[in-house]
């Protein structure tokens, strides 16, 4: 039998790199609907014509239809939401504010409310296999040690409102596991392609190259404090390979997965290897932590240097991610996370080549 899909966060950069991956796999495909806010129409239908040059892409198998995750209904036309609840096979709820450095309000709003709305459509599906929503490693906030795909609560804090609006929406989708076949998946920092470097942002840990970039002519470059937390970095190409397989893998409703690197550099290390690849120099002398604080304080210096003061705290909290059950249901599909060191060449080239384009950077609070 072929599927139908929904996809929430289209034109987004993960739903995006989900669909082409969709069409180059070996699932029979009825139809595949995505989701978009009225004000993202012309960048929709910009990506959908740029399809058309793509021969796995079957542009006729798609469709755009406008709404608003965070009204009743989607924000759908009543005479388009019964039939689609009526075909709907698999929904991935991707649409999310992904900004380290959002406000509250607006995060809960698309993060938390959104996800309730989505939620309350997808029990009315009737045909409904899957429901596939993309969390993140980071629900476990300010959480240290080993943290394993089968927790969830806890009450140790969170490092900004994107993770906690993240926690509190997981909490409503684990509602929803009793009631319909639902798989939660939790990738780490995801970064670029392992063969292009493509990154929608250089964001999260790329403040290291923007770093390097701004500092590149001193004769000898700092690190930051002692850098023994463990960073956990996988390339967007293993999260979508992953996600996609584990939407359709029978064993897999009801669980939760760690899209995360079993075996994670630490802080130094990661910005000792960005370094050498980006300058050949590594950082030879330490800067107190305190100092990168304070300093990031202020807004001109943060926009001189292209950093996120957010960013800092995951080079800071040393949780590490227990990610057996991946691990266990990827086995047969030989998908699995590489090395970050086999890759960070590709993502610099990358860096290298698209560092002057503004859309690629975050903005700057």
């Amino acid at each position: 039998m072929s599927n139908t899909y929904l996809f929430t966060g289209f034109p987004g950069y993960l739903a995006t790199a989900l669909i082409e991956d969709l069409f180059r796999g070996r699932k029979p495909i009825e139809k595949v609907y995505l989701l978009h806010l009225p004000s993202m129409e012309k960048q929709a239908k910009k990506q959908v014509e740029t399809w058309k040059e793509d021969q796995e892409v079957n542009t006729e198998k798609i469709e755009l239809i406008q709404g608003d995750i965070t009204q009743e209904g989607l924000g759908l036309n009543p005479s388009k939401a019964t039939p689609l609840r009526k075909e709907v096979t698999h929904v991935f709820h991707l649409a999310a504010l992904y900004d380290l450095a959002v406000p509250l309000l607006p995060a809960w709003k698309i993060n938390v409310q959104g996800t309730r709305e989505v939620n309350r459509w997808v029990s009315q599906c009737l045909k409904l296999e899957r429901y596939i929503y993309f969390s993140t490693a980071y629900v476990s906030g300010k959480r240290e040690g080993t943290v394993y795909e089968t927790e969830l609560i806890h009450g140790k804090g969170f490092k900004n409102h994107y993770e906690y609006t993240k926690y509190e929406a997981e909490n409503l989708v684990h509602r929803m596991c009793q009631k319909i076949p639902t798989t939660i998946i939790r990738p780490g920092i995801v970064v670029g392609h392992t063969k292009s470097g493509a990154t929608a942002k250089f964001d999260g840990p790329y403040f290291i190259l923007n770093l390097v970039d701004a500092l590149r002519n001193l004769p000898v470059l700092p690190y930051f404090g002692k850098g023994k937390a463990r960073v956990n970095l996988v390339p967007q190409d293993y999260v979508i390979e992953a996600t996609n397989y584990l939407a359709h893998h029978s064993e897999s409703s009801g669980n939760t997965y760690h899209l995360t690197d079993p075996n994670p550099y630490t802080a130094k290390e990661i910005y000792e290897q960005l370094s050498y690849v980006y300058t050949d120099k590594y950082p030879h002398f330490p800067l107190p932590l305190g100092l990168a604080n304070q300093s990031l304080k202020l807004r001109p210096l943060r926009k001189v240097l292209g950093i996120q003061r957010e960013a800092l705290d995951y080079f800071l909290c040393s949780a590490n991610y227990d990610n057996r059950q991946a691990e266990v249901d990827l086995a047969a599909s030989n998908i699995f996370c590489p090395d970050f060191f086999s890759y960070t060449e590709t993502l610099v080239d990358y860096y290298r080549e698209k560092r002057g384009d503004p859309s690629k950077h975050v903005s700057i609070l």
